[in-house]
């Protein structure tokens, strides 16, 4: 045998991490669910076990995190591991449009939180149309139809933003604003988020294709 052959008594490289199976394949479901979803939420169905996990072993899906660009969020008391793009090209690309919808959702959750002690938020799509009408839409010449609205409001429950139930009348729909929208689109305060709102709320067509690259925190 020469010495650059094969020697099948060779030890295998070590594993990354020291796993056994189980938390190997418990792992493997929470990095899916943050690069899937952007976060995992204890407090729904399903995801009660996986968020214990994720809170007992914090060291191995941090580095697991990090090896993707990734950095983790935790908040215990809302039972939610969140996952927070460190690069560019992991964050959100949204029409200005979905940008405005999040950005009154946003308010409406800094709002209700910090000057009401809120602890749920929640708001109907009505009221959601004339929070945009008031705070962000009052140049435009529409504001987004009701099939593009469900667009942007499944896309933002998709990535564990908002929990949605889709009702008829479509105005009378049910939104909850969840924490994690608050790493989505970071601000220190009203003052930066009025910036921001002007600067997407020009005089144009509510449904524009310009796209507005949303910050990462803890997730994607």
């Amino acid at each position: 045998m020469t010495p650059d052959s094969p020697d099948s008594t060779t030890a295998s490289p070590a594993s990354l991490l020291p796993l056994n199976n189980t938390d190997r394949a418990r792992l493997s479901e929470a990095m899916q669910e943050l690069l899937a979803h952007g976060s995992i939420l204890g407090l729904d169905p399903g995801q009660g076990e996986l968020y214990d996990w994720c809170r007992q072993n914090p060291d191995w899906l941090r580095e697991a995190a990090a090896l993707l660009g990734l950095a983790v969020h935790t908040e215990h008391e809302s039972r939610l591991v969140q996952a927070i793009p460190q690069k560019p090209s992991l964050t959100l690309n949204l029409k200005q449009d979905a940008t405005l919808v999040l950005l009154a959702l946003w308010y409406e959750f800094d709002t209700q939180v910090r000057d009401h002690g809120a602890t749920e938020v929640r708001l109907t799509v009505e009221q959601l149309n004339q929070l945009l009408k008031e705070k962000l839409l009052p140049d435009l010449k529409s504001q987004p139809s009701a099939g593009r609205m469900r667009e942007i409001l499944s896309q933002a429950r998709r990535f564990n933003l908002v929990r949605v139930d889709f009702d008829e009348p479509f105005e009378k729909s049910g939104v909850e604003v969840l924490p994690t929208l608050k790493k989505v689109i970071q601000f220190n305060g009203l003052e930066d988020w009025n910036k921001t709102a002007e600067l997407h709320s020009n005089p144009v067509d509510a449904e524009s294709v310009d796209t507005m690259q949303e910050e990462g925190g803890d997730a994607p």
